[in-house]
């Protein structure tokens, strides 16, 4: 099965492996795209315990995976990585709609791992013109935008 995070290889030698603890992330971006992964499968666990120190709460877990589960995520945009941040847009369904969740994460490394350490979110929707995040290869305004 192809990864969740649209790299083109297979999930448990990508972002799988990194979830699995069987592979380090070796930069924010491949740790950034397991966490889209872990999203996609509702692995709150994953989500919590792949933050740092000072943004790791515990009772998040059940939340991340009702949030998680209550959507159909449709796909990851990684826009920008750095060593320190990656900015990117990951697209999902809701009962409301197609939404955006845009952030520009900022990552830490800590005792040789890499970790979430917070993010600023921006206020982005889905522009009739862009191509439809269903991957229909069709404009949102002539498929899911009608």
């Amino acid at each position: 099965m192809k990864c969740f995070c649209g790299s083109n290889e297979d999930f448990n030698e990508c972002c799988g492996a990194i979830i699995d603890a069987t592979k380090k992330a070796s930069t924010p971006e491949e740790l950034m795209r397991s966490r889209y992964s872990a999203y996609v499968q509702g692995n709150g666990r994953y989500l919590v315990l792949s933050a740092s120190k000072e943004s790791r709460y515990d009772e998040d877990v059940e939340l991340i995976e009702e949030f998680s589960n209550s959507v159909k995520w449709l796909g990851l945009q990684v826009l920008n990585a750095t060593d320190e941040f990656v900015e990117f847009k990951a697209f999902y369904k809701d009962a409301e709609g197609i939404k955006v969740l845009h952030e520009k994460s900022r990552f830490v490394l800590e005792d040789g791992f890499w970790l979430y350490a917070d993010g600023t979110l921006y206020n982005t929707k889905v522009q009739r013109n862009d191509s439809c995040p269903c991957q229909s290869g069709k404009k949102y305004k002539k498929c899911c935008g009608i």
